[in-house]
């Protein structure tokens, strides 16, 4: 009996995945497998921090309310754990930011480093369950491994107070400016259970999926990235307002990360 039971549930999952469209893609070779089964973040395929600053980071373009920190990453139970918690913290340019929180990438460790893990074209994805604290920011994205966007592939986002998942390609125009197309969710509450995540990136074709379904896609050749992109996982915190002085912490919960060559 002992045997049957360790034989189902391998073949169950094998099912409920097939069944969500979330299984691993016809034809595609694995490049990077991730579901967080140690006690920390493995340090040959994650970094916590962006690589342009020290003793912590955050994203001043966005002039966000958070200092990311190692210790507000924690792995156990198959998940990696994006902590925020309203806790005052000092950058090393002396700006004081209310909010602590979590980040993982497959970036460069340091500016001179080497990344941990880069890929062009391929599918990515990932199951995430997240927050649904007002002006919290979770994000699955992809940066250029060169540091310079745009452009950028944005897998997931959830921006503001509307409950809308925004999937979005980044680019920069004749005129060198940025744009951008966006493409909004129906409304719901994303933290009820984890969802899964993916982007399709071909040479000519970007395409989105949630819980298996293709929500957007993007032909215009001129759109689509054709640079190495590493993986992020960011939570940020006070965007685009700041947080409610009630609310005191977040979390934004990672699994089984994929990426897949064509």
């Amino acid at each position: 009996m002992r045997r049957a039971r360790r034989a189902l549930a391998p073949a169950l999952a094998a099912v409920l995945l097939a069944a969500c469209g979330c299984g691993p893609p016809a034809g595609r070779r694995l490049l990077f497998a991730e579901d967080f089964t140690g006690s920390a973040p493995a340090a040959g395929r994650w970094v916590t921090c962006y690589d342009w600053n020290v003793d912590g980071c955050t994203n001043a373009g966005n002039h966000e309310q958070q200092w990311y920190r190692p210790e507000q990453v924690r792995v156990g139970g198959g998940q990696a754990v994006l902590s925020a918690v309203r806790r005052p913290t000092r950058g090393p340019d002396g700006t004081v930011y209310p909010w602590a929180s979590g980040m993982l990438s497959t970036g460069r460790p340091s500016w001179n480093g080497r990344p941990r893990f880069t890929f062009t074209y391929g599918r990515v994805e990932a199951e995430l369950l997240m927050p649904r604290e007002p002006n919290s920011f979770p994000a699955f994205w992809l940066m250029p491994a060169s540091r310079y966007t745009p452009p950028e592939l944005d897998v997931v986002e959830l921006i503001g107070l509307d409950g809308r998942a925004r999937c979005t390609v980044h680019w920069r125009g004749a005129d060198g400016r940025p744009d951008a197309w966006v493409r909004e969710s129906p409304a719901r509450d994303w933290s009820d259970r984890f969802h899964h995540f993916a982007l399709d990136w071909t040479a000519d074709r970007l395409t989105w999926w949630i819980d298996g379904e293709p929500v957007f896609t993007v032909t215009d050749p001129a759109r689509v990235p054709d640079e190495p992109m590493e993986v992020l996982f960011t939570l940020a915190m006070g965007y685009p307002d700041p947080v409610p002085d009630h609310v005191r912490t977040a979390e934004l919960r990672v699994r089984s990360v994929r990426v897949w060559a064509r």
